[in-house]
């Protein structure tokens, strides 16, 4: 296999698709780096929960219903990935300089309607148990989400969604925490993949975000490919880099990412008409809600001058 030649642009697989990015957090250290570089803590050790949730969509019946594909001569179907999740019990290092140990819920979707499905997972999350050296424990949530689509509200690619304790006679931040408050609330990270753009490759969150830049594709209509212009300057980044372009290279495994992108083509074939009715319905709903606040302000105008009236 030709090696990526050193301080020139190479090419390799796309980490938004889920076979990619699967095989990203196989690999402890790549987690491990990931991991640290959103919860911007030290992640000293990791462990990858047994329950792995994973919402599929079979595309011989998206097939079936969209109409808009001929028949293939590959054998079998290909699934769809929709929502993939992973769960880590990690062991952090705090600010402070405490060691204590999160479950970290990792959840990357193409679709922003898939809200139900990650409030779902979250759920079970929050009612289950695990356990440490063999007893029953409840465990801070910390969630993180990849999104292959844009929030229309939010620009910017990384969100970090935090908490802070108030005392609310006095105003004042409360820096104490509870045990109690923690394991009912948590915070959450938002990667949107779209927004990533003029990566400056300076912070280990600039670098780590550059692999999922949505540009320098290098085949037209397509993003399972794309050359990576940007020099890896630590282990951590050429170990990422080195798996990607692996991944790029190999036949079979570009197979694999390119049914994936035919089968989210498809879906989003059949699901783009419902996304459009969707958007023409919350429009037509706003425009309702702005001529209905019209009205009222019209009416409150009316109401006084009446009474104006009556005063004269």
């Amino acid at each position: 296999m030709a090696r990526k030649k050193e301080g020139k642009p190479f090419v390799i697989a796309n980490p938004i698709y889920d076979t990619v990015f699967k095989r990203l957090m196989e690999n402890q250290r790549i987690a491990k780096f990931f991991l640290s570089t959103i919860l911007e803590q030290q992640v000293e050790d990791i462990t990858v929960m047994p329950q792995e949730f994973t919402y599929r969509l079979d595309e011989t019946k998206v097939l079936e219903k969209a109409k808009v594909v001929e028949e293939k001569e590959k054998e079998g179907h290909v699934e769809y990935f929709s929502i993939f999740r992973l769960d880590f019990m990690a062991t952090i290092l705090d600010s402070e300089g405490v060691r204590r140990k999160i479950l970290i819920e990792l959840q990357k979707s193409w679709d922003t309607l898939d809200v139900i499905r990650f409030r779902q997972y979250l759920g079970e999350q929050y009612v289950r148990v695990d356990k440490i050296d063999g007893k029953e424990v409840v465990l801070p949530i910390t969630t993180i989400y990849i999104l292959g689509n844009n929030l229309s509200e939010i620009k910017c690619p990384c969100v970090k969604v935090g908490r802070t304790y108030t005392d609310m006679l006095n105003k004042k931040t409360i820096n104490t925490k509870s045990k109690f408050i923690e394991n009912l609330t948590h915070n959450s990270y938002v990667i949107q993949a779209g927004r990533i753009t003029d990566v400056r490759y300076t912070t280990n969150l600039d670098k780590l975000l550059s692999i999922f830049e949505q540009r320098y594709f290098v085949k037209e209509g397509s993003g399972a490919r794309k050359e990576y212009p940007y020099q890896p300057d630590d282990e951590d980044m050429t170990l990422i880099t080195d798996l990607l372009y692996e991944m790029g290279a190999d036949p079979k495994e570009q197979k694999q990412i390119e049914d994936e992108e035919e089968a989210l083509r498809v879906y989003n074939l059949q699901h783009g008409t419902l996304k459009k009715k969707l958007e023409e319905k919350e429009k037509m709903i706003e425009e309702k809600d702005k001529r209905i606040a019209e009205l009222d302000k019209r009416i409150a105008e009316l109401e006084r001058f009446l009474r104006d009236k009556q005063v004269e």
